[in-house]
């Protein structure tokens, strides 16, 4: 049966442009090339952008045509086969926009991509190089002597650190937002159907529909969250005039993929971060908030569970949780001209009515739902006040706002002076931040897409019934958000939102039925691979927003870190000082530029010849706002009917504008994800399948011991990690020596046997170990002086392997039961009937064994097989008869595909 919807992939992911004299050609197309677009843009206009498009589809042979007869009548002599008229300027994956400052447009284009992480078959590209190309001809280009500096201070934004895009998810919201938009009651969808057919760009879009009765699949497209896309301004002029399968939006932030591997089973734990575009900028230059409600370094981080094993949006199972981050919300700033390490904190204008945080916690009730919960970490006991500045304000705006929210709704304030906890000899600092982490997950609960377990049921867990949030039929929904804030935001934020996320992510694997109990503990490899993904989450938006790396990680707080951590502290914070020093303003004027804040103009003073760029991002300096909100009434009423549900995931007519729903045949390539990620129709290698390598579980942080335990919740010692074991070549050769002084114990397996029996990491590091075992010498045993250092090297790793200290003599029964084990194991490759008669003569007198397999006749050298059922047996046939060239009549789905096929591709 069909889905009811599904998310609409983009038929634009394949880019070529071609240039005229008098034109550019830019000609995109879907993966599989069988459906193009052709967007014609104007060459000789020098100041203005002119973009056709034909809202035509093609096939691949009208765009060959269409080539062909542009390459023929731009030549320049009739007939003249030696020089061509078309040419081939680039190939690129998506446009990122038209930008123009005082001379022609540019258009800059994704030249390189990376697949950085996969949900539900979606995949998220890292852009990783871009091309910016000039429009105009040079015979009417106007020529500007300050063209050169503001192009290069664009390009000081680097386009491929850290910016993402996905041509079929909608990176800008979060992952419970699209699966709530594909779940919209199907009478809501036929409806907006109707309306958006006259809008739509495809003539023949309901063609087909009829020979299957009637039965189709829903394409949603939805509009993205305009504050978390970063080229929102670029794509704004031709937004209007060509089809969205143009607009590609991208994010900035980070993303990060690893592999849980729990006994085979593969879970994807995915972290995305989303950079707030409003209010953006470098740390001492960006403090506070905007006029309208924007704060600055905001960054909406969210963490996704999703079992690897099942692809579907429909069928798989997915969980999230989000937080965020953001700068006090207060008109406040330093002031860096004194080259202080830590300048003052100034308060710049007087807010009795709390006026900006209303506004600011306005939006974060329409995303988010309630309650909003504000962490802030900064520090509460000063000689001189400094951060405490802040704290003062912040609790006087809360407080004047929460006495006219209804009393369930109000804002949860919780102060917490991480750094007077972490200098105290007393206090467990990550102690205290998991108990205000369990708290806050109980109120606000997490996304989840299937309702709880029976196991839930069955084994009831107190932590669990307490759950807050939002339960549904078809899940949990998250209501309300985690907001965390310490002065930049960077270094104390990170390791609370790395506690709270691990107290979510325990919930997130006992609600898949992963783990019995929702509690995860440290120094598992499961939290050590969270804690890497978050650690490498907070070294990147560090690097955007303060210039270095984090200073204080996880290892600092725990106070496990090593003592060469001192010093890379200190030229972390070197770097950070010289960055914010020297290099803020300039990288200041580019995001400016890049984003549209300043938009150069003839007559006009010039971006760097501006005092301060306050006036930019402050727009009720330039001019008197229309409408002044209500000093009590500060909510807008929509937002408040429907709380705790974010009003953005309310299904009502404002919000269903905002989406673009089409009705397609079930094959059809804009909604088949299957297609879209396995792509049958082409022949690909290994490399461009499994392009994807992330970090794994197994691979990365189990160690590689013989007998460990597999699992990724157990507790592991500081020094058992693969990364450690590992880490350099003479402790990968104690490794070696220890697996084989522990599987010296008779019967001896050879050596192939053993490195294959126990490695269980990638061919990579197969290859070194191999390499290393070649080396060394084997353990001998002969020497009678070392027998009780072999005998101590014997039992020491099984002891800590199982658990358990071996006896000093074993029984007879033992020894019997052992010895016949070891008959069989060499009777299992020797199939002589000597050996067999042997065998049997010993077990007589030694002790009979029953099988206790699933089968009804099965021994250690013939199993019984299964039954095949009528069908499979069929299948199987049918599948020799067609080798031999007999083939089976065609069903009538089979013959709709292969019309609908040969439709696509050729017609």
């Amino acid at each position: 049966m069909p889905t009811a919807a599904a998310p609409i992939i983009s038929s634009v992911q394949k880019l070529v442009l071609y240039e005229t004299r008098a034109r550019y050609f830019l000609v995109g197309s879907n993966h599989a090339e069988t459906k193009y677009r052709v967007l014609k843009i104007d060459r000789t206009e020098p100041r203005d952008l002119v973009i056709i498009d034909d809202r035509h589809v093609y096939t691949q042979q009208e765009v060959r045509e269409l080539l062909g007869r542009l390459d023929l009548g731009n030549r320049t002599k009739m007939g003249q086969k030696g020089s061509s008229g078309l040419f081939r300027a680039v190939s690129a994956f998506g446009v990122v926009g038209f930008v123009r400052f005082l001379e022609g447009y540019y258009i800059v284009l994704i030249t390189k991509r990376r697949k950085m992480a996969d949900i539900g078959g979606h995949a998220i590209y890292k852009i990783e190089d871009t091309n910016m190309i000039y429009i105009p001809n040079d015979s009417v280009r106007v020529t500007h002597p300050d063209e050169a500096r503001y192009l290069r201070i664009f390009q000081n934004v680097d386009l491929s650190s850290n910016f993402y895009f996905s041509y079929s998810y909608d990176l800008s919201h979060s992952l419970q937002y699209n699966l709530t938009v594909l779940r919209m009651p199907l009478e809501m969808l036929k409806s907006e159907t109707t309306q958006t057919r006259q809008e739509s760009f495809d003539i023949f879009e309901d063609e087909g529909l009829i020979t299957q009765g009637g039965s189709g699949v829903f394409g949603i497209c939805s509009e993205p969250y305009m504050k978390y896309v970063w080229n929102g301004e670029l794509l704004d002029i031709i937004k209007n005039t060509v089809h969205r399968d143009w607009l590609l939006y991208i994010i900035h932030g980070f993303c990060g993929q690893s592999k849980l591997l729990i006994y085979g089973r593969p879970v994807y734990v995915t972290l995305i971060a989303r950079r707030s575009s409003k209010f953006a900028g470098t740390r001492f230059l960006k403090r506070g908030a905007n006029c309208e409600g924007d704060v600055a370094n905001e960054v909406e981080t969210e963490q996704i569970l999703c079992d690897a094993s099942v692809m579907s949006f429909t069928a798989g199972s997915y969980s999230s949780y989000v937080q965020v981050r953001g700068s006090v919300p207060l008109y406040w700033s330093q002031d860096i001209s004194t080259m202080m390490p830590k300048p003052p904190i100034t308060l710049d204008q007087a807010d009795p009515f709390a006026h900006v945080a209303a506004l600011h916690f306005d939006q974060m009730l329409q995303r988010f739902g309630s309650p909003i919960i504000i962490l802030n970490l900064v520090k509460e006991r000063e000689k001189r006040k400094h951060e405490r500045i802040l704290s003062e304000e912040l609790v006087a705006a809360v407080t004047y706002l929460n006495q006219f929210l209804p009393p369930e709704h109000t804002i949860v304030y919780i102060p917490w002076d991480m750094a007077k906890y972490t200098k105290s000899k007393l206090c467990n600092v990550l102690d205290r931040l998991n108990v205000i982490a369990e708290s806050v997950v109980k109120k606000t609960g997490f996304f989840v897409n299937r309702p709880d377990s029976y196991c839930s049921i069955l084994r009831p867990d107190e932590k669990w019934n307490e759950l807050g949030g939002c339960v549904i039929p078809t899940g949990r929904l998250q209501t309300g958000v985690l907001r965390t804030n310490c002065v930049d935001c960077l270094d104390r934020t990170n390791t609370a939102q790395f506690m709270v996320g691990k107290c979510a992510l325990a919930y997130q694997l006992y609600s898949l039925g992963l783990i019995d109990k929702p509690n995860l503990q440290f120094d598992t490899d499961a939290v050590r691979l969270f804690e890497e993904l978050y650690e490498d989450h907070g070294d990147t938006l560090s690097l955007q927003y303060g210039g270095s790396q984090l200073v204080h990680r996880v290892k600092t707080y725990r106070k496990i870190a090593p003592w060469t951590q001192h010093s890379k502290d200190i030229m972390q914070t070197l770097s950070r000082y010289y960055s914010n020093a020297f290099s803020d303003a300039d990288r200041q004027d580019s995001i400016n530029l890049f984003l549209g804040v300043f938009h150069p103009t003839e007559g006009k003073p010039h971006l760097w010849e501006l005092p301060t760029d306050f006036y930019l991002h402050h727009k009720n300096t330039m001019r008197l706002l229309p409408t002044r909100r209500s000093y009590t009434y500060w909510w807008t009423p929509e937002v408040i009917k429907h709380l705790p549900l974010p009003y953005d995931e309310v299904i009502c007519a404002a919000n269903l504008k905002k989406l673009i729903v089409k009705k397609f045949h079930r094959f059809e390539e804009e909604i088949d994800i299957h297609n879209e990620f396995f792509r049958p129709y082409e022949l690909s290698s290994f490399d461009d399948t499994f392009c994807l390598a992330m970090t794994s579980s197994a691979r990365d942080f189990m160690p590689k011991t013989i007998g460990i335990d597999p699992s990724p919740f157990t507790v592991r010692k500081p020094d058992e990690t693969g990364k450690s074991v590992l880490g350099n070549k003479t402790n990968r050769e104690e490794t070696v020596l220890q697996r084989k002084t522990a599987a010296s114990a008779p019967p001896p397996p050879s050596e192939e046997a053993l490195s294959s029996s126990s490695e269980d990491d990638s061919g990579t590091d197969r290859e070194e170990e191999g390499s290393v075992s070649q080396r060394c010498t084997p353990v001998k045993m002969t020497d009678t002086g070392d027998s009780a250092k072999a005998t101590e090297n014997v039992v020491q790793p099984m002891k800590e392997v199982y658990g358990i200290n071996l006896s000093d003599g074993l029984s007879e029964e033992d020894l019997s039961i052992y010895s016949r084990f070891v008959q069989l194991g060499q009777s299992q490759h020797k199939q002589d009937k000597s050996s067999q008669q042997l065998c049997s003569r010993c077990s007589d007198g030694v002790i009979k064994l029953t099988p206790i397999s699933a089968f009804s006749q099965d021994n250690i050298y013939e199993v019984q097989p299964p039954r095949v059922d009528r069908k499979s047996t069929e299948i199987f046939q049918a599948h020799i008869q067609a080798g031999h060239g007999v083939m089976q009549p065609l069903g009538k789905d089979d013959t709709a595909m292969y019309r609908e096929y040969l439709r696509n591709r050729y017609l």
